[in-house]
């Protein structure tokens, strides 16, 4: 079996035209086909949010940035 994930859109009409290419030669195959509405339309999950940028501009300008103590190293048995 396989899966093969994809991403369409529907027609006008609501109609969707798939076209499937299998790697399988001239045979009989089951099929199942899911339509599932996107929750979210692609373009806004690649969006900042809105303001993103007014409420974190300058979220350090009166704080100086410091590296904190990184420890000790451990020791470890050199390859071979």
């Amino acid at each position: 079996m396989v899966t093969l994930p994809f991403k369409a859109h529907v027609q006008p009409d609501g109609t969707l035209n798939l076209r499937i290419t299998t790697g399988l030669s001239e045979s009989d195959v089951d099929g199942v086909v899911v339509i599932q509405p996107m929750a979210v339309a692609p373009q806004s999950q690649q969006a900042w949010p809105e303001g993103f940028f007014e409420q974190t501009y300058g979220a350090f300008a009166n704080e100086p940035l410091e590296r904190q103590s990184q420890g000790e190293f451990e020791t470890r048995e050199p390859l071979r």
